[in-house]
């Protein structure tokens, strides 16, 4: 390729930087953090290439960008090639490289990489590349399928005169030019696009390049004809939502999303979608379950798209060892994030309560899921930028941000909304809260023993050791802690949460009974599960979320509802100690004995 000996040096304006920290950014933001993009892609190749000489690639590359440079930029610029750059020199650096795919076929992808560019620009050439378990990616243009001699082999990508092909020894696949179809043993890479032509979203349904998914690479698993014209459809219908209730971030969504890789449905109201830094544009995302949570994905993953091109440009927390020490709570996730994880959740998750704050208008005051939505992220964004607010682990820019987000919320939170889909909000957030404390937040150890020895001895209250700071013990087996707010939308649907309780996967019995608004029968079933099992963490901020609805035995709901870890830690030290340990209520009442209001 041609040496760019001086790349720009690169810089948002003040509009735009004013955009980002708002949670915005119209297209020319956009346009400035792809610019940085390009910058940094071409450094990556660069590096690349110094490590490793790539040799033919880089002439062929070349080549193709003298004859075609808005071809190659496309190509670089492409989500997949990010991704291919940056984990690739990851493998370079690696003390104990993997061994799937070898290196050599991750390196090797740099010659597929200048194979479909020059396709594109349409140079005569002959190239060796990998072949991945029979499949020939050539990255925006398709894959050939063809006979695997073993899983990582070579084939040649041949252009002469006008023809293409792949070819190995036992087969010669036809590359259709230009580019675009399919034909025998060619996967063309599918371009979909929606929405009318002035305001048209175009983006690759990607299902074949093997870096499409994050953080790992998985080979190409072609989509059938019915499937991909499904996702063609619900596409169309999310994208008429956001042109219709959030225009600006439409047009900022049709200048940096390039990539949508599909892959399949999961359970009902738990999408997974994955952006990263790496591949700036590109979208890892589940077959929804409708266009309105097709449209939040969006949504939500181009947030984290525009954060990670503004962290390309500048830090918004510093370096160094302490700033990834300690762990913190995200509503959205099971396990503690460090602070640039928080961080990052925040600025997705008030694109999201954004959504919904504007749906919600748009639908009309009976739509109750809107409202719900509404409610909880506005709860649960409130809730992460509490626990960080004047940290000083954030650069100048980065507390900017954080405050203005958090004066943006703050009006959000001043909003009226219906009681029912206000108050089912409202014991949702706390209910997750609750379930991340008991399974991540331990007592300290001579806390507990001093504990113990207390209600042995009959004292009237818990020793005031048991109220200190308690110290993250992150908890491998804390999963599906939002099964609650799972089941309330199950109900806000139009489902009995008793029912769906079987498809919701960690649902706890209690939970579908205090989901479907039976707060009695759901307390008395946390009481048996934790007769069954009392160190089952859900059980024991769930009964705190169950009595505070019944409005009975207030000092232990309010002990299990702000602090379910003393509980269940004091309570497993007291079934090692003792022959019969105490009922949950009891000892939560006890705990909470001196547990100043509100605290």
């Amino acid at each position: 390729m041609r040496a760019e000996h001086s790349l720009p040096r690169h810089s948002l304006p003040h509009d735009s930087l004013a955009e980002l920290a708002r949670g915005e950014g119209g297209p020319a933001a956009v346009e400035h953090i792809l610019g940085a993009e390009r910058s940094r892609r071409l450094l990556l190749l660069r590096i690349l290439d110094d490590a490793t000489s790539l040799g033919p690639a880089w002439d062929l590359l070349s080549a193709a960008q003298r004859r075609s440079p808005s071809v190659v930029d496309d190509v670089l610029m492409y989500p997949q090639t990010g991704m291919w750059l940056a984990g690739t020199l990851r493998r370079l650096r690696a003390a104990t490289p993997s061994d799937e795919p070898p290196l050599w076929v991750d390196i090797g992808h740099v010659s597929a990489l200048a194979a479909a560019a020059a396709l594109r620009a349409g140079l005569d050439f002959t190239i060796e590349v990998p072949v991945r378990h029979g499949r020939v990616p050539l990255p925006t243009l398709g894959c050939a399928t063809v006979p695997a001699t073993g899983p990582w082999t070579t084939a040649t990508v041949r252009s002469e005169s006008g023809r293409a092909a792949v070819e190995t020894a036992g087969a010669t696949v036809a590359v259709p030019l230009p580019p675009g179809s399919s034909g025998p043993g060619w996967h063309a890479v599918r371009r979909v696009t929606v929405g009318p032509a002035e305001r048209e979203l175009d983006v690759v349904l990607d299902d074949v390049d093997p870096y499409r998914t994050y953080p790992q690479p998985t080979e190409p698993r072609p989509l059938s004809d019915e499937a991909a014209a499904q996702w063609r459809r619900v596409l169309e219908r999310a994208w008429t939502v956001l042109l219709r209730e959030q225009p600006a971030t439409a047009e900022a969504i049709r200048r940096g999303v390039f990539s949508l890789s599909p892959t399949p449905a999961r359970e009902r109201f738990r999408p997974r979608s994955v952006t990263t830094g790496d591949a700036f544009g590109g979208i890892e995302v589940s077959e929804p379950d409708d266009a309105v949570q097709l449209a939040v994905t969006l949504v939500h993953e181009f947030q984290h798209t525009k954060l990670g091109g503004l962290l390309h440009l500048t830090p918004l927390v510093a370096h160094g060892p302490e700033s990834g020490a300690e762990r913190w709570y995200a509503p959205w996730r099971d396990d503690p994030r460090p602070i640039r994880g928080l961080l990052q959740g925040i600025y997705a998750f008030v694109g999201i309560t954004r959504f919904w704050h504007d749906h919600r208008a748009g639908a009309g005051a009976q739509d109750a899921m809107a409202h719900f939505e509404f409610a909880l992220w506005r709860a649960h964004v409130r809730a992460a930028m509490d626990q960080v607010h004047g940290n000083p682990l954030f650069t100048p820019l980065g507390s900017a941000l954080l405050d203005t987000l958090r004066d943006r919320c703050a009006r959000w939170l001043e909003e009226p909304v219906p009681e029912e889909p206000f108050a089912l909000a409202r014991m949702c957030a706390a209910d997750h809260a609750a379930r991340w404390r008991a399974h991540h937040l331990r007592p300290a150890a001579p806390a507990v023993e001093e504990t113990v020895r207390a209600w042995r001895d009959g004292a009237s209250a818990p020793p005031a050791s048991l109220a200190a700071e308690p110290d993250v013990v992150p908890d491998p087996s804390a999963r599906w802690l939002d099964s609650l707010a799972m089941l309330v939308r199950h109900r806000l649907g139009g489902n009995d949460p008793e029912k769906a309780a079987s498809h919701v996967t960690g649902a706890l019995p209690g939970d579908a009974l205090l989901a479907a608004g039976d707060a009695t029968a759901a307390g008395h079933a946390y009481l048996a599960q934790l007769a069954a099992d009392p160190d089952r963490a859900g059980a024991w901020a769930g009964l705190g979320q169950a009595l505070q609805s019944t409005g009975t035995h207030p000092t232990a709901a309010h002990l299990l509802g702000h602090h379910p870890e003393r509980a269940r830690t004091v309570h497993t030290a007291m079934s090692r100690a003792m022959t019969t340990p105490p009922h949950p209520l009891a000892l939560a009442t006890w705990l909470g004995s001196t547990e100043p209001e509100g605290a």
